[in-house]
């Protein structure tokens, strides 16, 4: 079988005004039997269609932190720099991923870039905005393949099945995280202070997202070259 064209959602270096992307990204998709190609970044919605028109599925990217304005806040000083470009584009493709039912594999700021556009909200930063008495390490210094913490993976699930773990052992980089989850997102893992790591929307082909960093240790650890496989599959099929 031909082997699915995928976009790729750039990153975005603000002082230097550069575009960039993580080899991990690519490799993952190229590994599981895909094509990668980086998106240009553009808020243009002509050509957001047709750039979601030409793709088989789409991989959203980590990265910058969403605007709290996407979710009704205003961005505290424990907020991170944002990057509002990336957001429009990432809205309106998204929101053509959806209506056409592509694939969609979101990764860290995917996962909460899906929880805000479906209606969820974020903790601007965890370390001073959740309440827990566990603390879970949700920001690790590198070397980033290395796992930190556990998440716990609902079962009968389809994500279990892609997984096909009831625990899963994860990298962690990002001090936002899933407040409110969307009506429309199922959870699928989460840590041990309760933070969603992975969620999905069971009514659509593939759109699953996940918190925690599969492109750093997809080579070494089994469950994170699973996602990329099932993303992929996912990509290939024309139901």
């Amino acid at each position: 079988m031909e082997r699915p064209t995928i976009g790729v959602l750039p990153l975005y270096d603000g002082d230097k005004d550069s575009y960039w992307m993580l080899p991990g990204y690519m490799k993952g998709i190229e590994d599981a039997g895909g094509t990668p190609f980086m998106l240009p970044l553009t808020s243009d919605v002509e050509q957001i269609a047709r750039i979601a028109d030409l793709f088989d599925g789409f991989l959203f990217t980590g990265g910058h932190d969403v605007n709290p304005e996407l979710y009704g806040e205003k961005a505290e000083a424990v907020c991170g720099e944002t990057c509002g470009e990336r957001d429009a584009m990432e809205a309106a493709l998204f929101d053509q991923v959806v209506r056409q039912d592509k694939p969609a594999f979101g990764i860290c700021r995917g996962l909460q870039l899906f929880n805000v556009l479906l209606g969820g909200t974020l903790y601007q930063d965890i370390p001073t905005q959740l309440q827990s008495d566990l603390k879970v390490a949700h920001k690790q210094a590198p070397p980033y393949s290395k796992p930190v913490h556990p998440v716990y993976v609902a079962q009968e699930t389809p994500f279990s099945g892609i997984v096909e773990a009831k625990v899963l052992q994860v990298n962690s980089c990002h001090h936002q995280g899933i407040k409110r989850l969307a009506q429309q997102l199922l959870p699928a893992a989460k840590a041990e202070d309760g933070l969603v790591e992975a969620a999905m929307m069971p009514d659509k082909k593939f759109v699953v997202a996940v918190q925690w960093h599969p492109e750093f240790n997809y080579k070494t650890d089994a469950p994170s070259f699973r996602l990329f496989e099932a993303f992929v599959k996912a990509c290939k099929s024309k139901s």
